[in-house]
Formats: C-alpha cells, sequence, structure tokens
C-alpha cells in the first residue's frame, strides 16, 4: 500500500513566498535571526493528495535584538512631573564568551526592604535601651 505524504508549506507573516515546502511529518528549524524583533505570524497550509486544504497560523514574538529594561515607569502608567529613569539594554552576546558589564540591570531596593531594615534597628534601639543601663 502506498502512502500519500501531505505537503506543507510554511509562510512567515503575510508574505505569498513560502518560506519552505515539506512533506510531513518532518522537522524544520525556523530561523528567526532571518526576522526583525516583534510580532510575527506562522502560517503552515497543508495540501493532502486529493486537494483538501488546511491552515494553521501560529502568533509568536521575536526578540532577538537587545533586551531593554526601563524601571522607574511601568506600562500604561499615568505620571506627572519629572520621572526619573533607569535604563538598560544587555543582549545575550556570543555564546562562546561572557561578558559581565552590562549584563545584568541594576535595580534600585525594594520598599519592603526598607521597611524591614527600619523596623529591625528599631527593635535593636529599642532592645538596647530597655536592657543596658548606664
Amino acid at each position: 500500500m502506498k502512502e500519500h505524504k501531505r505537503k506543507i508549506a510554511v509562510f512567515v507573516d503575510e508574505d505569498v513566498q513560502p518560506i519552505a515546502e515539506l512533506f510531513a511529518p518532518v522537522q524544520f528549524e525556523l530561523d528567526t535571526r532571518k526576522l526583525t524583533d516583534g510580532e510575527h505570524v506562522l502560517k503552515l497550509v497543508s495540501k493532502s493528495p486529493t486537494g483538501r486544504e488546511g491552515i494553521r497560523k501560529i502568533k509568536f514574538i521575536v526578540r532577538n535584538g537587545p533586551a531593554i529594561a526601563v524601571e522607574g515607569i511601568s506600562e500604561n502608567a499615568v505620571v506627572d512631573g519629572t520621572i526619573p529613569l533607569m535604563i538598560n539594554a544587555y543582549d545575550k552576546g556570543d555564546s562562546k564568551k561572557f561578558v559581565i558589564e552590562g549584563s545584568e540591570t541594576p535595580q534600585s531596593a525594594p520598599n519592603w526592604l526598607w521597611i524591614l531594615l527600619i523596623e529591625f534597628f528599631g527593635w535593636a534601639a529599642y532592645y538596647f535601651i530597655t536592657n543596658f543601663s548606664l
């Protein structure tokens, strides 16, 4: 019995030319380095030997460029006056060597940490004053 393989055309976004035409089942590697950063759609069109067609669309986001971290403002924030921002851009870089400088985004200490430190030092001062006399 002869097996009929289904042909699959792989499209990215609204391209009319497929980036690949394959016969199922197959493993395929999509090289995202050729795509711009941002939202994209992978469209798979399958054709059976009888001519019937099936379509599947998969949305995905490409982020090959340097990641950008911003501290001091959040998405959809309501702001007023001058806002201090901390901005950093970092890349995964070359996988053969690790660069420490710029690979982490410095962040300010969270408010809960300051509150915890103030409570601890307040308790320590109270303990010292009540248990030790000069």
